[in-house]
């Protein structure tokens, strides 16, 4: 009878998660059409999925002694309250910034370039007087459900959601909940002119409720016009899915984002890769990059790169200011959480690179207000 039981109740489970996968519209939608026809055209779509350049395989080792050492033992979240500078000024149409603290003299001066950090791999860029919003995940957890995940190390945002200002342009690098979250694009959708985002992550929006019209999907090394911005699709090393049964029917990307006097790299997720080195020989040298640095495992080295690789892809890239990404807002690996951040900057000091690290919030102006404080570490 127990064992009927068990049986019993893994049937249910199996029918009820299914179900709640295929009605629950966070899951996304799967491409159909004429889009779909565009997908496997792609010659980096092959038997149904899309593939990495590089030979790559998303789990290449499970280390349980260490996994049950971090979880038990470690501080894989903060034990206090992250410091957030709340701000108004996203509001604002110009980059009037008072306060200056350029610790970056011997570069020239360039266009006005303004960034806002929300944690993880959400940014907003400003730039060439246009707003960008990159990979905007504004929730709770990274998760289909309010329930599960790894929860925000803190509340609030440096901005309320309501608040976000109109947006010219949001660029998805791929479709992990970490990266694109159903509630925060049904929330700031009708504020958005166009959204740019790898193949395949169309459907997901378009059944969110976002206008055709509005999303342009490319494929690698395919380019964008925007005005005066040109957006890039780049390759990365990683992976993609939403669902069960959907791994890798969406592309995954970086971004390179040029302006009339400026240009900068988004990494989006990815382990390290020779295709840095191609896109710095095609694009670079980059003003700034945001690369990722955190959420990193052994078992994952192919997907996600450590501290080390993060400083050896911003010099492949020929980058000349570096800010750390993916971090700081979620526990999604078993590393201490300020971990990520403590070992680019040794290796980076080490070889003279320039880093910038705020606080959530905290503006970046380019070539202006770069700050560098270890913020993580004042309680």
């Amino acid at each position: 009878m127990i064992l009927q039981y068990i049986v019993l109740i893994l049937i249910l489970s199996l029918i009820g998660g299914i179900i709640f996968i295929n009605v629950s519209p966070q899951f996304g939608a799967k491409t159909i059409g004429a889009n779909y026809e565009r997908i496997k055209r792609s010659k980096n779509f092959k038997d149904g999925k899309f593939r990495n350049i590089e030979k790559t395989t998303t789990m290449t080792k499970i280390d349980l002694a260490s996994m049950s050492k971090f979880f038990i033992k470690g501080n894989t979240v903060p034990n206090f309250t992250i410091p957030i500078e709340k701000s108004d000024s996203l509001k604002k149409d110009s980059l009037d910034i008072t306060v200056v603290n350029n610790n970056l003299d011997s570069y020239k001066q360039k266009s006005n370039v303004k960034v806002t950090w929300f944690g993880h791999s959400t940014l907003l860029l400003e730039v060439n007087n246009k707003k960008i919003f990159l990979d905007p995940m504004l929730g709770k957890r990274p998760s289909p459900h309010p329930w599960f995940g790894s929860k925000r190390f803190n509340e609030d945002l440096p901005i309320k959601i309501e608040d976000i200002p109109q947006i010219d342009v949001v660029l998805i690098s791929h479709d992990h909940y970490d990266h694109l979250d159903y509630w925060s694009i049904t929330k700031i959708k009708d504020k958005v002119k166009m959204f740019y985002v790898p193949l395949g992550v169309a459907a997901h929006l378009k059944s969110w409720g976002v206008d055709q019209s509005k999303i342009v999907e490319l494929d690698w090394w395919e380019e964008a016009e925007f005005e005066e911005l040109t957006f890039v699709s780049t390759p990365s090393r990683h992976f993609s899915g939403r669902g069960l049964f959907n791994k890798d029917s969406t592309l995954w990307c970086s971004w390179v984002i040029k302006g009339e006097d400026t240009k900068i790299f988004f990494s989006g997720d990815g382990g390290y890769s020779k295709t840095f080195k191609e896109i710095g020989e095609k694009f670079g040298p980059f003003d700034l990059t945001f690369l990722e640095c955190g959420q990193y495992n052994e078992g994952w080295s192919e997907i996600h790169m450590i501290p080390e690789e993060t400083v050896q892809a911003h010099i492949d890239l020929r980058g000349e200011l570096l800010m750390p990404i993916h971090w700081g807002a979620f526990k999604l690996s078993i590393h201490p959480w300020q971990e990520p951040v403590e070992r680019l900057l040794k290796n980076a000091n080490s070889l003279n690179i320039n880093v910038t690290t705020p606080k959530i919030g905290e503006p970046v102006i380019l070539y202006k207000s770069v700050p560098s404080s270890n913020w993580w570490n004042i309680i």
